[in-house]
């Protein structure tokens, strides 16, 4: 396999044995805690390819869907969840040839980002090998992504083809209910129409006990 580390790219990765799929698959199970109707996949060639990646485990094999860049090499996924996550890994699987991802940078808690936005430091990058099965694991910091509400993923080049394709990408960690703020706030605004009626409450309690 070729390696590639370039532009202080990590080698946070490990090869992941596929005997025990079904385990995998369960600790790959973060897709089912996507908004899949708000992920954006920007210079995708076709339209709402981009959220296909986005599978069961066992499914990771089956290309009848995948993505392929529009106009040059770069994806970008935006990719909103449910509630809150801990992200833990990160597997990506293109085929094996120069169409295959060859770096990936990773965003937290930056919704609705545009290729320009890309300039900024990634939270993390990866070098990427080819991984044609789904094996190759790549471990986030769970310091950095413990708490994450939108992941953006930014594949800037490939392995020397004009587009870029992917298959599939698995995310691995922990989910948990978002508390959202509106919430609290309104909770918050409530209080002073009860304040409001305070003393006419406490009158009345007194007049209660006299």
């Amino acid at each position: 396999m070729s390696h590639g580390h370039s532009h202080g790219g990590g080698c946070e990765h490990e090869a992941i044995g596929i005997d025990n799929e079904l385990e995998i698959g369960i600790h790959y199970s973060l897709f089912e805690k996507i908004d899949m109707n708000n992920v954006e996949c920007l210079n995708e060639e076709l339209e709402g390819s981009g959220k296909t990646v986005f599978k069961p485990y066992n499914e990771r094999l089956n290309h009848d869907k995948f993505v392929t860049s529009d106009v040059d090499e770069e994806l970008l996924f935006n990719i909103p969840f449910t509630g809150n996550v801990k992200l833990k890994g990160i597997i990506i699987l293109g085929a094996d040839d120069e169409t295959h991802p060859r770096k990936m940078r990773l965003f937290k808690n930056r919704p609705k980002m545009t290729f320009d936005d890309t300039a900024a430091p990634a939270d993390q990058e990866f070098a990427l090998e080819k991984d044609t099965n789904g094996v190759i694991e790549y471990s986030t910091k769970v310091v950095t992504f413990a708490n994450v509400h939108h992941l953006s993923i930014h594949i800037p080049i490939n392995y020397g083809g004009e587009n870029t394709t992917v298959y599939y990408i698995g995310l691995k960690g922990e989910f948990s209910e978002a508390h959202h703020h509106g919430v609290t706030i309104c909770t918050y605004e409530s209080r002073p129409n009860v304040s409001d009626h305070k003393n006419s409450l406490f009158d009345s309690v007194n007049h209660q006990i006299q």
